[in-house]
C-alpha cells in the first residue's frame, strides 16, 4: 500500500497519494467527529484519558470508536477489558472488535482496532520500521468497516513521529486533544508538540491535564503531589481551550489492574467524576467548533 506522503521526481506517486487520501474520506464519511488524543511524552496517561473518554462519550449514547495507533506499545484492549480477534465481513471488510457498553443510554455504541488484535500472542513485540507502521495505520483507516459514528477516538504513542504524521495526513481536520501532567519537564514536551500542529495546521480541540492532585483515598481530600494548574496555565497562555482536570486517584489503578475504565465502575470516584466532566466538555467544544 502506498504512503500518504507523497514524493519528488515520480509521476505516479502524487495520483496514488490522492487515491489512498479519497479511499480513506470515502470510508470514514459516516464519522461525524475524529479526535485524535496525543501527549509530548510517555507516562502521562494519555491512553488511560483516549479509553475513559471514549467510554464517557459511549455511555452518553454516542456511537464511538477507538483506533489504536500506538504500534509498539498497544494498551487500548487491556484498559478496555475487552480483547478479541478482528474479523471480517462477506465482503472481506475488517470489523472492529465491539465492545459492551455499561449502563449505555439507548444508542451507545462502543468498538476498536488494535494492532494487538492481529498479533498470535498479546505479548509479542512489533518490530516494525516507519513505512511499515505508515502502511498499518492507512489500512486501519481505509479497509476497517468503522461504519456510522458520532465519534472516532485516535490513541497515539508519545512524541511526534511517523503515526502522528500519518494520521494529521490522512485526517487532516482531526481535532486534537493533547494531554500533559502539571509538571514542568511534561508541560515542555507539550509545547514542543504544539509547535508540531501548529506546523502542520491541526486543530487543537484543547488540552487535558491528567494526574492533577492525588485524591486521599482515606478523607478524599487533594494533594498537590506533583503541583497542579500546569496544563491549565498553559492552555490560557496559547489561547487553547482547557478541556479539564483529572486527579491521581487510587480508584483508577484498581480498574486498570481489573482490565476497566474506571467510568465503567459501579462505585463513585474523584477520577470517574473528572472523567464524566471531560467527556461533557470535548461535546461542547466540538459543538463549537462546529458552528465555527
Amino acid at each position: 500500500m502506498s504512503e500518504c506522503s507523497g514524493q519528488q521526481g515520480h509521476a505516479s506517486i502524487p495520483m496514488t497519494h490522492n487515491y489512498q487520501l479519497k479511499v480513506i474520506a470515502d470510508n470514514l464519511s459516516g464519522v461525524k467527529h475524529r479526535i485524535f488524543v496525543m501527549s509530548g511524552k510517555g507516562g502521562v496517561g494519555k491512553s488511560s484519558v483516549t479509553v475513559n473518554l471514549a467510554v464517557a462519550l459511549a455511555m452518553r449514547g454516542n456511537r464511538v470508536g477507538i483506533l489504536d495507533v500506538d504500534i509498539h506499545g498497544p494498551s487500548v484492549p487491556h484498559l478496555l477489558g475487552c480483547e478479541g480477534q478482528v474479523l471480517a465481513d462477506d465482503a472481506g471488510r475488517l470489523l472492529p472488535v465491539r465492545c459492551p457498553v455499561p449502563g449505555s443510554p439507548e444508542g451507545g455504541e462502543l468498538s476498536y482496532i488494535s494492532i494487538e488484535s492481529f498479533l498470535p500472542e498479546k505479548d509479542s513485540a512489533v518490530v516494525w520500521r516507519g513505512p511499515k507502521k505508515t502502511s498499518a495505520i492507512q489500512q486501519f483507516l481505509s479497509d476497517v468497516k468503522w461504519g456510522a459514528l458520532d465519534y472516532l477516538v485516535i490513541d497515539s504513542p508519545p512524541g511526534t513521529g511517523d503515526e502522528h504524521m500519518t494520521i494529521m495526513d490522512c485526517i487532516p481536520d482531526a481535532r486534537c486533544v493533547v494531554v500533559t501532567t502539571p509538571q514542568e519537564i511534561s508541560l515542555a514536551d507539550v509545547r514542543k508538540a504544539l509547535d508540531f500542529l501548529r506546523l502542520v495546521k491541526a486543530p487543537v480541540l484543547g488540552i487535558v491535564e491528567n494526574m492533577s492532585g492525588l485524591v486521599c483515598p482515606h478523607c478524599g481530600g487533594e494533594i498537590d503531589l506533583f503541583r497542579k494548574g500546569g496544563g491549565e496555565a498553559l492552555a490560557k497562555q496559547d489561547e487553547l481551550t482547557f478541556l479539564g482536570a483529572i486527579p491521581l486517584d487510587p480508584a483508577t489503578v484498581v480498574a486498570a489492574d481489573l482490565g476497566r475504565p474506571i467510568v465503567a465502575l459501579d462505585t463513585d470516584s474523584a477520577a470517574k467524576a473528572a472523567f464524566l466532566r471531560l467527556a461533557d466538555s470535548v461535546t461542547e467544544a466540538v459543538k463549537k467548533g462546529s458552528r465555527g
